[in-house]
């Protein structure tokens, strides 16, 4: 049976993919899991009704959301991906050969059984690399175990690939979180969040932006399109040492060249300052948020 999926990203706004049809519903100790079939952007997922990744189009923000930062920094050999449980943010980040350990704290195991049984093309085999840990439980817990004298690499880049602020990650969106990763993240490590649409999640950017300035030297917002979000929808870099606004197109291509970073299907060097470049629409909208 089939039906209108509808998502509702603002209380005066909606759209949706019409034909899709359920292939899973399930509660999990956490939240309410739904997988779908589109015919637009084939499998999807959700998490209290809220679209998280489609098979689809899925590289669009997974690329964005390592590479911008990957590239940025000139040698990467640790990263730790929050949630990130669909297994795309490792998949990307294991095509930089310098990676030599990425750790996956998802808090939910139900997402990563899911995604694999439905998505199995985000995940591409990363979490079978041993280059790869997945560690399930609590991502701030996570963080507070570890500790610097562990002979562990420190995190050069960290990815937050979760649910939104108004979740059961909230407590991963603040400065006091954002400090406690430093304890554990090398000088130069950067990390990348997503802030949200422009056009419907106004107040929650500028609350996200606002607390990376007060604790990163360094923010860069970045924007894409993204079908399954029905909106352009905004990421941030951020870093006490690096500036992903400061990397020429240049030098970034002989990174992807030494990196052998090929068979990409958004991202590139010639793309990565207009990603960093926000459209007039959103200056106007969000000009005191993003300071451009």
């Amino acid at each position: 049976m089939t039906a209108p999926l509808l998502f509702h990203p603002g209380a005066d706004a909606v759209y949706g993919f019409p034909g899709a049809r359920l292939l899973a519903s399930v509660d999990s100790a956490w939240q309410h899991i739904e997988v779908w079939d589109t015919l637009q952007l084939g499998c999807l997922f959700t998490l209290d009704g809220r679209p998280m990744t489609s098979a689809g189009d899925e590289f669009i923000y997974h690329e964005c959301m390592t590479h911008v930062a990957a590239l940025t920094h000139p040698a990467p050999r640790a990263a730790l991906v929050l949630g990130g449980g669909d297994g795309g943010a490792a998949r990307q980040l294991l095509r930089h050969p310098g990676i030599e350990r990425i750790v996956v704290a998802e808090l939910d195991a139900e997402v990563v059984r899911l995604t694999g049984d439905y998505l199995p093309q985000v995940r591409g085999g990363a979490f079978d690399d041993p280059r790869v840990e997945l560690v399930i439980g609590d991502a701030a817990d996570f963080v507070a175990r570890t500790q610097t004298s562990d002979n562990a690499l420190p995190f050069d880049l960290v990815v937050f690939d979760l649910t939104p602020p108004d979740s059961p990650a909230a407590g991963l969106y603040t400065p006091p979180f954002y400090r406690a990763l430093k304890r554990i993240m090398s000088e130069d490590a950067l990390i990348s969040l997503h802030l949200g649409s422009p056009l419907h999640h106004t107040a929650r950017v500028g609350a996200l932006l606002d607390g990376l300035r007060a604790t990163f030297a360094n923010v860069r917002p970045l924007s894409a399109w993204v079908p399954l979000y029905g909106s352009p929808w905004l990421m941030a870099v951020a870093s006490d040492h690096l500036d992903p606004a400061a990397q020429s197109e240049a030098m970034l291509a002989v990174r992807m060249f030494e990196r052998e970073l090929e068979g990409l299907r958004f991202y590139d060097a010639r793309l990565h300052a207009t990603l960093l470049a926000a459209p007039r629409m959103f200056r106007d909208k969000l000009g005191e948020f993003l300071q451009l």
